[in-house]
């Protein structure tokens, strides 16, 4: 087991912010807050992280306001491949900048100059909101602590790997939506991933069996991918 996933951050965030004196200012203080914090000053380079990683992040933090590409298009290109969380952050406090981004899909909007606390609320919000800030989840019997990535089914402990944990997770995190093989692989296994659908079929398989009589709670979708019901909605 590796050191990260001895010490497990509260979350994962992708900081794009072209002042890079304030990024870093912010990242240090969010990982004094045991949030692990990667920066990129351009929207190339958000963009770019974010492809490389968009399978292990838990927020977003857009700057509207970028040399290159604005953040509203960054915005735009997230969205066609993932649900992450993103908070834009900018200088402009115009109704009509927050109306278009929440349009777009921003979960949550913050205003330059802003209190570093106020910061760390707003993302302490967002993600109890969407789920990924949990000290447990539970759905259908099964229970997952995700700060020791532990999975319990009908109070016992089952063994996962972490691929299997991830994609668990994420259908739970995620229930009742149909989640093709195409975006499951994506969000879990990165842009640059070499392979198939069948790698997510292979471990929805290994899932099952593993979560004997709960594994009925994910369904499959023919010819799309999968879903999770609660055992109570299947009545």
């Amino acid at each position: 087991m590796s050191a990260e996933e001895l010490i497990r951050p509260k979350a994962r965030i992708l900081l794009i912010e072209d002042e890079e004196k304030l990024a870093e200012t912010l990242a240090d203080y969010l990982g004094m807050n045991e949030y692990q914090v990667v920066c990129a000053f351009t929207g190339d380079r958000g963009l770019e992280l974010f492809y490389d990683r968009m399978h292990e992040l838990d927020l977003i933090l857009l700057d509207i306001m970028l040399p290159d590409i604005s953040g509203t298009e960054i915005l735009k290109e997230i969205r066609k491949r993932s649900r992450v969380p993103v908070i834009m952050v900018t200088a402009r406090d115009s109704v009509r900048d927050q109306l278009q981004n929440f349009e777009n899909g921003a979960d949550d909007y913050l205003t330059k100059p802003y209190v570093l606390s106020v910061v760390k609320a707003h993302i302490e919000a967002v993600l109890k909101r969407t789920g990924k800030l949990q000290e447990q989840i539970e759905a259908g019997g099964i229970l997952l602590q995700p700060q020791s990535r532990k999975v319990f089914c009908g109070g016992k402990e089952i063994g996962l790997t972490p691929r299997e944990y991830d994609v668990l997770e994420y259908l739970i995190c995620n229930k009742k939506r149909i989640q093709k093989r195409e975006m499951l692989l994506e969000e879990l296994w990165g842009y640059h991933y070499v392979g198939d659908s069948r790698t997510v079929d292979t471990i929805i398989k290994q899932l099952r069996r593993k979560l004997g009589e709960y594994g009925s709670c994910i369904k499959s979708v023919y010819g799309v991918g999968y879903l999770f019901e609660d055992r109570s909605d299947q009545d």
